[in-house]
């Protein structure tokens, strides 16, 4: 196993992945089983898969975050969870510790956070990160020593990688879902700025922040005025919600990965 290497799982991804994939699995006694069998048997293809020594599962907390202090709106357009795929979290916790891996959870943050500050944490001391998600949102994360892979279609994300998929390099990307919003989250984009015309804008201007100081624009990009339902504060207020937090105190000296982080926090 290589001892310089790094595995974030993002279990909240993993976990709704693995319940929209599959049937409505339960066992003799009715119990609903197919998120959790999905979820570990991803993780025990992962671990098989990176042979890494450094390999934590980090989930979101319950309840809510920062982010609806900033934006009472954030996520609250998506659906509960499901009836049946909440009794199956416990237990997909429990076998996750079983297995000797560590499993975070950090309240008043997104798992999106914690991973962010881990990965910052091992890229500085030279490890090799690998950020298991389906999540956009990690890109922005990506550098010389950290990147991602999708699972479900084992798709693999470097910096060159970034940049084909979605036109922007990684330190662009919070400029590109600045402008584009996140449906799934609740934030609403710059109307009429798909991914397209948003990679064209950040070419253009350089960043979300620049087209914020820039409005109203002009030219081909006139049409985006500087409205009250969404100009550059509703640029400055997406850009918030998008930047992923790289250092958060308790995930870095989690009781549960202290063993990790002796190999990743400063000297």
């Amino acid at each position: 196993m290589q001892q310089d290497k790094l595995v974030l799982v993002d279990g909240s991804s993993y976990l709704f992945r693995a319940y929209h994939a599959l049937p409505p699995l339960t066992n003799s006694k009715g119990f609903p089983t197919g998120a959790i069998y999905g979820v570990i048997n991803m993780i025990k293809k992962l671990l098989e898969d990176e042979a890494a020594s450094n390999f934590i599962v980090i989930f979101d907390a319950p309840g809510k975050t920062f982010r609806n202090d900033l934006y009472e709106e954030y996520k609250a357009t998506r659906p509960p969870m499901p009836d049946d795929l909440r009794p199956q979290i416990e237990p997909i916790h429990n076998i996750i510790k079983a297995m000797g891996l560590p499993l975070v959870m950090i309240n008043n943050v997104e798992a999106d956070d914690v991973i962010g500050t881990l990965s910052k944490k091992a890229s500085d001391k030279n490890m090799n990160v690998i950020i298991s998600t389906g999540d956009k949102d990690m890109a922005q994360l990506v550098n010389r020593n950290i990147s991602l892979i999708n699972t479900m279609n084992n798709q693999r994300l470097d910096r060159d990688g970034v940049k084909l998929k979605f036109g922007v390099y990684p330190e662009q990307i919070i400029d590109y879902l600045t402008l584009i919003g996140d449906k799934s989250d609740n934030v609403p984009g710059i109307p009429g700025v798909g991914p397209k015309r948003a990679a064209a804008l950040i070419q253009t201007y350089g960043s979300a922040l620049d087209i914020a100081d820039a409005m109203p624009l002009e030219g081909k990009y006139k049409y985006i005025q500087s409205t009250n339902d969404f100009g550059a504060k509703g640029i400055m207020k997406n850009y918030e919600l998008m930047d992923l937090v790289t250092y958060c105190e308790d995930a870095v000296g989690n009781e549960n990965v202290v063993d990790i982080d002796k190999r990743i926090r400063d000297e």
